[in-house]
């Protein structure tokens, strides 16, 4: 019962993680306008993995999508691919789990396949959560990176100075996404213990005697070793014949005239 338990609060706790990296990838607030110098302001522009936008204080919004892909920094490519594979993962490491859930019969399926699949999509869980984790820090390590750049050069009194974004309400998300679906992986891959045979957990070993192979001859003599002692019933006239002594009197041999 606990195995079940185990594996069903994994399922659900991959699927939370798996829809916050969806949404969190989706969201267009990655990097916010900070406005701690200018707390009123008629603009507001924040972005995302995908668009920019701004919005205006009479409540219109305008979006434009990133027309380019080679135009955009390197590790920003990186952000969106490690998003996308985490995602990728995590939806594939779903599929599996459904099949994988003990409560769910699928024809003649084995319980060893079922904790081979059990393991499959809690590490597909952990690599999807890593990946998400790791894509919204380094986004996290960027926007950091230029904001003390722009007040750098805000200080030094720099004309035309950008904008400073700070963290948007994607990055909390795409961080609790992705430990989520990480904690989910780990749950699977410890219920996938509790779904492993227990006849192939401990494998019978059997210990063969090993001794000399004695072959036994058929026959009306019985060969001997030469070491035993041979016992000779000896019957003839000389044993049976019964000695004489002086009177004529026949005497039997006694068990001291042997010794």
């Amino acid at each position: 019962m606990s195995t079940t338990i185990c594996q069903v609060m994994g399922f659900i706790v991959s699927s939370l993680g798996v829809a916050g990296c969806i949404v969190s990838t989706s969201m267009d607030m990655w990097s916010t306008q900070d406005l701690y110098d200018n707390p009123v302001t008629a603009v507001f522009q924040y972005q995302g993995l995908w668009r920019s936008c701004v919005r205006q204080s009479s409540g219109f919004t305008e979006c434009r999508p990133y027309f380019t892909i080679l135009g955009l920094p390197a590790l920003f490519q990186a952000v969106r691919a490690l998003m996308i594979v985490g995602i990728v993962l995590g939806i594939l490491g779903l599929l599996v789990c459904i099949f994988a859930l003990k409560c769910i019969r699928i024809g003649n399926m084995e319980d060893s396949a079922k904790a081979n699949m059990t393991l499959t999509s809690g590490i597909m869980f952990i690599v999807a959560g890593l990946c998400a984790i790791t894509g919204v820090s380094v986004f996290a390590n960027m926007l950091v990176t230029n904001f003390w750049m722009s007040t750098a050069n805000m200080y030094q009194g720099m004309q035309n100075v950008q904008n400073r974004y700070t963290f948007g309400s994607a990055l909390f998300v795409g961080w609790v996404a992705g430990g989520l679906a990480l904690v989910g992986g780990i749950l699977m891959c410890l219920a996938c213990r509790g779904l492993i045979p227990e006849e192939s957990r401990y494998k019978a070993v059997s210990y063969n005697a090993s001794g000399r192979n004695i072959s036994y001859r058929t026959g009306p003599y019985k060969v001997g070793s030469g070491y035993e002692p041979e016992t000779k019933t000896r019957k003839g006239a000389g044993y049976e014949e019964a000695a004489r002594s002086e009177d004529g009197r026949r005497s039997y041999p006694s068990k001291y005239d042997y010794v």
